[in-house]
């Protein structure tokens, strides 16, 4: 990792620490965001927009009927074995 050191106004300086101190962050972790965010053309927004629907395209279907009841949802046991049904690949996923 390469250090560097940059000039900017009082004010500007100011601004980037209360800028950082709200996101719980540092200067220099916003220095750095910036920088790849210019390097790589795109922003973190796009990058968890991106993110966000290849989670959507991983989804084969989706039925709001197969919706779990409240108490299946807090049954460890239930979740656990619906856990273990999902991640069994399907006989559709092994002629992807």
């Amino acid at each position: 990792m390469k250090n560097i050191t940059v000039s900017v106004p009082d004010e500007v300086y100011r601004k980037a620490r209360l800028a950082a101190a709200r996101q719980d962050t540092s200067v220099s972790a916003l220095v750095a965001e910036s920088l790849h965010e210019i390097a790589t053309g795109r922003s973190r927004h796009d990058r968890r927009a991106s993110s966000i629907d290849r989670a959507f395209d991983a989804v084969s279907s989706f039925s709001a009927s197969e919706r779990l009841t409240r108490e299946q949802v807090h049954d460890r046991g239930f979740m656990r074995k619906l856990e273990q049904r999902l991640s069994r690949p399907t006989p559709a996923d092994k002629v992807r």
